[in-house]
């Protein structure tokens, strides 16, 4: 009944419902946070800059996946929740702007970590006040919802503590605000009370999250040839940098996210939640991460393209490690989804670890050819054993 008293607010999806075009403008505000947090990893260029911007994307990433089980609760594009998440879109857009000062604080204007941590927590709280509203009438999930408001109130005290202090203690204060989140919410989750009412849903929004950071590698590319004449070399590893997206893509798309989407159709109440929070919420990070770092070493490859100097590890380690944490990433969706581990990737993971040295002592192109060569391989093996 007490649905029934809100139908001008809101709209309840069904187990049909798909992605809705105001989510896909919902996401463009992501598209300029990440393309942020990889110009911070570029001038940075240090292994601690990496964790700060790993720390950052996952703030993100929990954010994301807060409104992406929102959207399947109700529909996105009426009533509160559009009203809601065109709050979130703007405070996200807060976010965003502020990544840059997110760890050094620039003179002048305001804190950039505290203005970073105000609008993420605004973000957070108008998640879950409309997430309790569309709940109205489902006691067990608004139980649910006030459940999960005591790991975000006190990573809430942590983060704030931690843009208070900075520098060290800000990095520890965040990594434990995003530990208490992401443990807290995921021990509740597990056992709880969450809906998924569209698994068609949630598997086309973190596939649409997938080519949105795939987009990255090819900004990573205008970026890396940014200034530079055109040449042969910046030619051939421009066309190398977009044969790391398509072979990135190819790995998702092509059979990994819809066997996926099947076996989440086949299950049903608690234990469909279960597996979307594993596999998905949670199991998807890796995924995108990968192909974040692997942006920025495809970015460094292109600016570089003409050197005949060694590439250097800073460029080698994200360019092929970042694609390897990409690879773990199908490993174990695919081992909750389905229970098998994935050999060839497992194989090709394992290659591309152990040739981070040898990518780092040569020149960048050989690098760069050797993920494409690599990709290839992976993909024939693939479509072999799947015919």
């Amino acid at each position: 009944m007490a649905r029934q008293k809100l139908p001008a607010r809101v709209h309840p999806a069904g187990e049909g419902h798909r992605a809705t075009p105001f989510e896909l403008f919902f996401d463009l505000v992501y598209v300029f946070a990440t393309t942020q947090i990889t110009a911070y990893l570029a001038h940075e260029h240090t292994a601690y800059g990496v964790v700060q911007g790993m720390l950052v994307l996952a703030l993100l990433w929990g954010t994301w996946s807060g409104y992406t089980w929102l959207g399947n609760h109700s529909r996105a594009d009426k009533g509160l929740l559009r009203s809601g998440m065109v709050v979130a879109m703007a405070a996200m857009f807060v976010v965003a702007l502020a990544i840059p000062e997110a760890w050094h604080d620039a003179p002048g204007g305001l804190p950039g970590p505290l203005v970073l941590v105000g609008a993420y927590l605004l973000v957070r709280w108008v998640h879950l006040t409309v997430y309790a509203v569309a709940a109205a009438g489902d006691a067990g999930l608004r139980h649910q919802i006030t459940i999960t408001w005591l790991p975000v109130l006190v990573s809430a005290v942590l983060l704030v503590t931690g843009a208070l202090l900075g520098g060290r203690a800000q990095l520890v204060l965040f990594a434990v605000a995003l530990l208490v989140d992401w443990a807290g919410i995921y021990l509740t989750a597990r056992h709880g009370e969450w809906r998924l009412h569209s698994p068609a849903h949630l598997a086309e929004r973190h596939g649409l999250f997938i080519i949105l950071a795939l987009g990255e590698s090819v900004v990573a590319i205008g970026v890396g040839a940014a200034g530079q004449p055109v040449s042969v070399s910046l030619l051939v590893a421009a066309v190398l940098g977009v044969g790391v997206a398509v072979g990135l893509w190819w790995l998702y798309f092509d059979v990994a996210s819809s066997a996926a989407e099947r076996r989440l159709l086949r299950e049903q109440g608690r234990a469909r939640v279960r597996l979307a929070v594993d596999a998905y919420t949670y199991g998807h990070f890796p995924l995108v991460a990968g192909i974040v770092l692997t942006a920025l070493g495809i970015e460094g490859v292109v600016a570089h393209a003409g050197d005949t100097e060694p590439l250097g590890t800073w460029y080698a380690l994200p360019l092929l490690g970042g694609a390897a944490l990409h690879l773990g990433g199908h490993l174990l969706v695919a081992y909750r989804m389905h229970a098998v581990l994935w050999a060839p990737r497992l194989a090709a993971a394992v290659v591309l670890l152990a040739a981070v040295p040898v990518a780092a002592a040569l020149p960048p192109m050989a690098g760069l050819a050797g993920l494409v060569a690599v990709l290839t391989v992976l993909a024939a093996v693939e479509t072999i054993r799947s015919r």
